[in-house]
């Protein structure tokens, strides 16, 4: 009997240490703040009249994923202008800290709405001596919407939900999105479509190189969804510049698949969307915004039926990232010219304005001050963040680098470049790389590089 006892417990001490325990999951939270300027508040950094209307208010919207062993990531989309410089290093450093993690782990992008506004404090710091700054930027009401969303993080912090599995989905969207250069027979641009066009021979011909789907993904606790993150590569706004603060079509959109998955946050970002508009489909009329968004709506609830649920495990969960500095354009490189043209009053707003928004950028890349790009990979699945407004050719181009898996990508990241074409549209003249794009052609070379490193 004692022979018998010992063997049982050899054997239970053999089989013990066996006994797999289930992984601890993985958590998610969502955040949301108020980002409605003031009525005066300058929108569009200046490019359009001031706030003089609050049509539909504007949001700040974030998801912190937190996987056992790892610090939290952070992802949030602002419906404003654009982000840039220090004020994206800001927002980041605030968030960050909020969730408990560091900068370089939080994604911050903005819709790009034109009737919203814009935040740069380095550019603001070189306006303010001339007294140009609130004609650019509301720098009072932006700090306030950056403590606020950060106090709203920190908030939900305590409200953390399990995640077993993440959905990825993609449909197309019929009838939006078109580019807005038109090249010639000379492969030049010829015509230029922005994102309403009234000449109707300019609206028949070809959308062009677009990405034509939006994509989805989703996160749930069994079958519960908690938040569906929705990607797609547009300019958003539909008409504009009258003063009438609204998130315009993919706010609209948001707020439709909102009310109808109304257990999960819906998050939407703007895709690498820089030479991407809604010309061909819209004159301008008002009554084009609401068509707009139901048509962005209805590719949402068709990629929303088709996603695809699968365990998402801790050890799934990745965050990479890659700094990088990008050329300077060949125009900026005088920093004296442009100084000359910020203080010189005969120079104009508008100029002295976009002279002090280069100079910012110059600064940086003589300093050799990255942008972080970031992916975050769930399995084989990947997002990637981006900076600038980015053509839709790199958005194109990671699409290919795994063709068999889920790509996402969200530009809008830091705005300090401002457009970011590739090499060859530098030579095709037009308005993104002809005229205003802070970095020069050998950006392609320094992005894609880029790119399939984070995706490998």
């Amino acid at each position: 009997m004692l022979a018998g006892r010992m063997k049982r417990l050899f054997w239970g001490l053999l089989v013990c240490p066996l006994v797999i325990q289930a992984d601890e999951p993985a958590r998610m939270t969502t955040f949301r703040a108020d980002a409605t300027p003031p009525l005066g508040s300058a929108l569009c950094n200046g490019g359009v009249k001031p706030a003089s209307e609050i049509v539909q208010p504007l949001s700040v919207i974030g998801l912190v994923l937190v996987a056992p062993k790892q610090d939290p990531i952070v992802l949030c989309a602002v419906d404003w202008t654009g982000i840039g410089n220090d004020s994206n290093k800001a927002w980041r450093a605030a968030l960050a800290n909020a969730a408990g993690t560091s900068p370089d782990r939080v994604a911050i992008h903005t819709l790009h709405q034109h009737d919203a506004p814009g935040c740069d404090f380095t550019t603001v710091r070189l306006l303010a001596d001339y007294g140009l700054d609130e004609l650019f930027s509301n720098t009072k009401h932006s700090r306030k919407v950056i403590a606020s969303t950060a106090e709203a993080l920190k908030k939900a912090m305590s409200h953390l939900q399990p995640v077993t599995h993440a959905g990825f989905g993609k449909a197309k969207v019929e009838k939006f999105a078109s580019n807005r250069r038109l090249l010639g027979p000379d492969g030049k641009v010829l015509h230029v479509r922005f994102s309403q066009c009234r000449n109707p021979e300019i609206r028949a011909l070809p959308e062009g190189v677009i990405d034509p789907h939006v994509r989805l993904v989703s996160f749930w606790n069994q079958d519960k969804p908690l938040a569906v993150l929705s990607y797609y590569a547009t300019h958003p706004q539909s008409y504009y510049g009258q003063g009438g603060v609204n998130p315009d079509t993919v706010g609209i959109a948001r707020q439709m698949r909102a009310k109808a998955v109304p257990g999960a946050v819906h998050i939407h970002f703007a895709g690498a969307g820089a030479n991407v508009a809604a010309g061909k489909y819209n004159d301008g009329s008002p009554k084009n915004r609401a068509i707009l968004a139901g048509r962005l709506a209805a590719g949402m609830k068709t990629a929303w039926k088709a996603t695809r649920k699968t365990p998402l495990q801790a050890k799934d969960i990745q965050w990479r990232v890659k700094p990088v500095v990008m050329p300077l354009r060949d125009m900026y490189q005088d920093l004296s010219k442009m100084e000359t043209v910020l203080k010189d009053p005969r120079a104009g707003t508008s100029s002295r304005i976009r002279a002090a928004r280069n100079i910012a950028w110059a600064r940086r890349v003589k300093a050799k001050d990255p942008i972080d790009l970031t992916c975050l990979r769930l399995g084989k699945e990947s997002i990637l963040h981006m900076p600038g407004e980015l053509f839709v050719e790199y958005q194109l181009a990671a699409q290919k680098m795994r063709p068999s898996d889920f790509v996402a990508m969200t530009a809008y990241g830091d705005y300090a470049p401002g457009y970011i074409g590739d090499a060859i549209s530098y030579t095709q003249g037009g308005y993104e790389t002809g005229r205003v794009s802070r970095v020069g052609p050998e950006v392609e070379s320094v992005l894609m590089p880029a790119l399939k490193e984070l995706l490998k």
